[in-house]
């Protein structure tokens, strides 16, 4: 199905008597059973006032269109959200009520936040067929129960956006990345935890296994400031090595997971910086993960792992790397994966946590219709 207004994707949720695929543009290949239904109809800008730094879009608006017009105004979506098109092979494209409901942030969120800090309002569909909305077009929400931080990272689970509207910043007038080639992987998050407690306001702290090791560090801001805090965080970095300068297009590849290489099953997890570098031990020391290759993001609170393997061995490798994020109180996401994996796509959670979830869903979607089973 693809409804091509808010009544009828209203319609649609509230005649239908069996479980409902969402999408929005289809990129991240993983798709639950149940029919289809697209959001991607739902699209263009409505509202764009570049002076209150403010956005309103329909959820199927593609992410390369919002991009282009803040461009047009120097602005950005702040939080960098990642596009996984390119890694997963998809032929549909990123559409921003995607990236609201899986809270896609990238390597800025160090800095400014998650994709949701940056969710002014929503209007969805429940699981009943009522059209709700909540929250609105400043920072300043009225009282009462904050409905759009909780659609943000439901996975459509709760509700299918239709429409969002969103806060937008200035892009930076100059940036500047910084490389410390040779660290392994406690070296690294120590690295980047001693650039990020420097007073130079780290927009991107990161580390990539190829090449035997490149850790990058990302100032942005006007051009003489940025010039002055490279020169203070090289010399403050240098029992670290020597960070050199080099090119910022390394950012571009983790945004959209190129960086990572080729993989036909990818994970995301979410842990304490501090327990990257023996999560990266313990993930060499499974079987099948000694083939994996890694990046870590936020200074290691986030870890992209990406295998090559067979269904049977990309199995094994969830479970395993869904046993080792509870073990070390992370989190374990299985982000896309070319062949159907058993098990949970996302890590179990805790049994009073359990409870909430699956209370609000009940009092969202009564009837489970919406990704059924995708969260629990």
């Amino acid at each position: 199905m693809r409804p091509q207004t808010e009544g009828q994707l209203a319609e649609a949720i509230r005649d239908a008597r069996a479980p409902l695929s969402v999408q929005g543009g289809g990129t991240r290949g993983l798709h639950v059973a149940g029919e289809g239904l697209s959001t991607a109809a739902l699209r263009g800008i409505s509202l764009y006032d570049p002076g209150a730094l403010t956005m309103v879009a329909g959820a199927g608006t593609p992410l390369a269109e919002i991009e282009a017009a803040l461009e047009a105004e120097g602005q950005m979506l702040a939080f960098e959200p990642y596009d996984l098109a390119r890694m997963t092979g998809a032929q549909g494209t990123s559409t921003i009520g995607g990236v609201f409901a899986t809270n896609a942030s990238g390597p800025r969120r160090v800095q400014v936040g998650a994709a949701r800090d940056f969710l002014l309002g929503v209007r969805f569909v429940d699981g009943s067929g009522e059209i709700v909305k909540n929250g609105g077009r400043v920072m300043k929400n009225v009282t009462g129960y904050d409905l759009v931080k909780l659609m943000a990272g439901a996975h459509g689970t709760l509700g299918v956006l239709s429409e969002v509207s969103f806060k937008t910043l200035p892009r930076p007038q100059a940036s500047a990345t910084l490389r410390i080639a040779g660290l392994d992987p406690a070296r690294a998050v120590a690295a980047m935890s001693a650039a990020m407690g420097t007073p130079y306001d780290v927009s991107g702290a990161a580390h990539l296994e190829a090449g035997g090791g490149q850790t990058v560090l990302r100032l942005e801001g006007f051009e003489g400031s940025v010039a002055y805090r490279a020169r203070a965080l090289r010399e403050a970095l240098a029992p670290f090595g020597d960070a050199a300068p080099c090119e910022g297009a390394i950012w571009s590849g983790l945004r959209d997971l190129s960086a990572l290489g080729a993989a036909q099953q990818i994970w995301r997890a979410a842990l304490r910086p501090s327990d990257a570098p023996a999560f990266l031990a313990r993930l060499r020391a499974l079987g099948g993960g000694a083939e994996a290759r890694v990046m870590m993001d936020w200074s290691g609170g986030r870890l992209w792992i990406g295998a090559s393997a067979g269904a049977q061995e990309g199995v094994a490798l969830h479970r395993a790397l869904q046993e080792l994020g509870a073990q070390m109180r992370g989190h374990v996401t299985l982000i896309h994966s070319d062949a159907p994996l058993e098990g949970p796509r996302f890590q179990p959670e805790a049994a009073g946590v359990a409870r909430i979830s699956a209370a609000l869903r009940r009092k969202f979607d009564p009837r489970g219709l919406l990704n059924a089973g995708l969260m629990g």
